[in-house]
């Protein structure tokens, strides 16, 4: 699977969700998800993390800005959807652990996945605040001694993928950063419609949701100028 940096931030072009999901499990891969605001925004940390990884077009603006290099049939990969689908494809084969959230959200997120997928198989799951670093080293020692082929955390950048590249190092396994997407698959957030969706509007539905976001979204507006002048 081919990839470009977009200013310094080297994303893949999946032309579809199965060709990144196998690619993830054919190199026991960390998924970061790319999108416009990382594209332009991403410090010299974030930046490091993307590229040892795998940074995927979670994002239309980082599906644009591939086109802009090239890529015609690269696919927008929602983090939010890719979860699911990697899933949907292994939950009778494959070995799944859940950290992140509230406690309350992941024992619900845990609960409704157990009713959609009866044979899944949870080695085990725990909330997302890691109070102490005596808890972060006991939650890589379960990781690497129940050995899961999926791990899925969900606790935002930089801190999700910081700790998923620790437990990689424990443990070979394809993980994945969420940020909220427990919040929104137990519906403690609601996600666009699906038209919004569907018609790559979904950052807009969330401005009009909270207009407060104006002032981060106010800098798509030089990401989409950059992209027009190649400058990314």
């Amino acid at each position: 699977m081919k990839s470009k940096l977009l200013n310094g931030v080297n994303t893949y072009a999946p032309q579809s969700r199965d060709e990144l999901i196998q690619y993830a499990f054919s190199n026991n891969s960390i998924l970061v998800a790319v999108n416009a605001e990382k594209i332009l925004h991403a410090n010299e940390l974030m930046k490091a993390i993307i590229n040892r990884n795998i940074g995927y077009p979670d994002g239309i603006g980082a599906v644009w800005a591939l086109q802009k290099k090239g890529f015609k049939k690269v696919q927008k990969i929602p983090g939010c959807e890719l979860w699911l689908d990697i899933i949907e494809k292994y939950h009778s084969t494959k070995r799944f652990y859940f950290v992140g959230g509230t406690e309350e959200v992941i024992t619900e997120t845990i609960k409704r996945l157990k009713k959609r997928y009866p044979a899944i198989d949870i080695v085990n799951h725990r909330n997302g605040y890691l109070s102490s670093e005596e808890e972060r080293r006991a939650l890589i020692s379960d990781i690497a001694q129940l050995q899961p082929d999926v791990v899925f955390v969900a606790m935002g950048s930089p801190k999700q993928e910081l700790l998923m590249e620790e437990m990689q190092q424990a443990h070979k396994a394809v993980y994945q950063g969420l940020g909220g997407s427990f919040d929104v698959f137990t519906d403690t957030v609601k996600r666009a419609p699906e038209w919004w969706v569907r018609n790559n509007l979904e950052w807009s539905y969330r401005l009009v949701k909270q207009p407060s976001r104006i002032t981060r979204q106010i800098h798509l507006v030089r990401f989409f100028l950059l992209l027009q002048l190649n400058r990314l």
